[in-house]
């Protein structure tokens, strides 16, 4: 028998049918687990089938979702019917592609195949019959409409017609007996550290109300916003931006990208001013085994949008507030350590056991001090790493212990498709909310839910 992560569709009937005295759950478009999940954390039971084209997402997947069946196909090439095996489907989840959607993808052009994946939800919810369908995207995907050919081969959205499609397909699920909402939700507002905001539909047919759960975290609830800083490893090394890349691979054993690029120093620089030397209250913690104070910030590496409810401009974010948005990169943003030591006079102490790189050489940052508590501080070395991928998926709100070592072929997934697992995510906690307030009756009995 194939692994699991690993079957088409027609190996369905090749497989033991699942327990029939439940309804079954379906993620569709599952990528490396998020929703799925979160449909774990609310109902104590992962999907009964994930679907998805990428066999490493699937990998991923699978590897924390070993009872679910796992189907590596083209979403068109599987018959719901078929898929489910003529048995009731509780929920169905779907996260279609959302990068022909997205504002990030400026005025490039889009494709009308990707851009038409939704409508597969029409075609589950004639064959299938979910009595709860979930969808995720993008908030461009309210502005779903026809396309125009600006010049040949180049497709751009018509910008008279935004929503004609989305009204037809909402239109749609109606007319077979749907009920439908949508609204924005951001996930640091359901316990993820992100500021990531995305639109979510839930149409359902079950005779039941569609609920919007009630945000739990931020300014004025019960409890406050999770922040980067709950991300951060500070265990691990944050090298030098003075160093090469080979002092940095000698000294840590890591390869890291020196020199930095002009842009990448001005962030660097200009977070230093607004985060560091200029900050009242700096963010400083205490690395493990090192008596150095740091003050850190994450920088950020493309266009930095202000969040709702947060005061600071670009170029970066304070580690007292959630992560911006992770992209499928995972480049855009990086922890940008200041190393402090007690500053007395004109010179710049040392630490006892190292030689220190000093700011105070490099004629483009000068001499940086740094007030706490009425103390100063002088800048001793600055350094910078990208978040590793830990760090991104709990960066989404998945558990500690989510397994990424993922094997496809027997050989390990490369790095940048587990950061792209991260950055195309559903955040668990925000699926979790909404599942566990419009599927509360498909909680298995004596079945325990997990905790984020």
């Amino acid at each position: 028998m194939k692994p699991r992560h690993l079957l088409a569709a027609g190996d369905l009937f090749s497989m033991p049918a699942p327990t029939p005295s439940r309804p079954m759950i379906v993620d569709s478009f599952a990528g490396g687990g998020g929703a799925s999940t979160g449909i774990e954390m609310a109902l104590g039971r992962s999907p009964d089938i994930a679907i998805n084209h990428s066999a490493a997402a699937l990998a991923v997947h699978a590897l924390n979702h070993p009872d679910t069946l796992h189907l590596s196909e083209n979403i068109w090439q599987v018959d719901p019917l078929d898929a489910v095996g003529h048995r009731p489907v509780g929920l169905a989840w779907f996260s279609p592609d959302c990068k022909h959607f997205s504002k990030a993808k400026g005025g490039k052009p889009v494709k009308r195949s990707v851009r038409d994946l939704a409508w597969t939800v029409v075609l589950w919810a004639k064959r299938a019959r979910p009595s709860v369908i979930i969808l995720e995207n993008v908030e461009e995907f309210a502005t779903w409409g026809p396309l125009v050919e600006t010049r040949p081969e180049h497709w751009t959205p018509c910008p008279k017609r935004e929503g004609e499609t989305f009204a037809r397909w909402v239109s749609e699920l109606r007319r077979l007996g749907y009920k439908v909402e949508w609204r924005e939700l951001v996930a640091a507002d359901f316990g993820a550290p992100t500021t990531r905001k995305r639109l979510f539909v839930i149409a359902r047919r079950d005779g039941r109300p569609i609920v919007w759960p009630k945000p739990t975290h931020g300014p004025g609830r019960a409890q406050p916003w999770r922040t980067a800083a709950d991300v951060i490893d500070w265990s691990l090394p944050c090298p030098s931006i003075f160093a090469t890349s080979e002092e940095i691979w000698a000294e840590h054993g890591i390869r890291a990208q020196r020199p930095l690029a002009e842009a990448t120093l001005r962030r660097i620089e200009a977070g230093l001013a607004r985060f560091v030397r200029d900050n009242p209250r700096p963010f400083v913690v205490r690395r493990p085994g090192d008596e150095r104070l740091v003050a850190a910030f994450l920088a950020q590496h493309n266009g930095d949008t202000k969040p709702s409810g947060l005061s600071y401009p670009k170029p970066g974010r304070p580690l007292d507030a959630p992560l911006s948005t992770l992209t499928t990169s995972g480049s855009q943003q990086s922890l940008v350590c200041a190393f402090l030591v007690k500053y007395y006079g004109s010179a710049v102490g040392h630490g006892v056991d190292e030689p220190m790189h000093t700011v105070t050489t490099r004629d483009r940052f000068g001499l940086v001090t740094v007030t706490i508590d009425g103390e100063t501080f002088a800048v001793a070395d600055v350094g910078m790493r990208m978040l590793t991928v830990n760090e991104m998926f709990a960066a989404q709100g998945f558990p500690a212990g989510y397994r990424t070592d993922a094997l496809v072929d027997d050989r390990p997934i490369p790095r940048a498709a587990q950061v792209a697992c991260a950055g195309n995510s559903v955040c668990p906690p925000l699926a979790a909310a909404l599942v566990g307030a419009n599927c509360d009756h498909l909680v298995e009995a004596g079945v325990e839910r997990i905790a984020a």
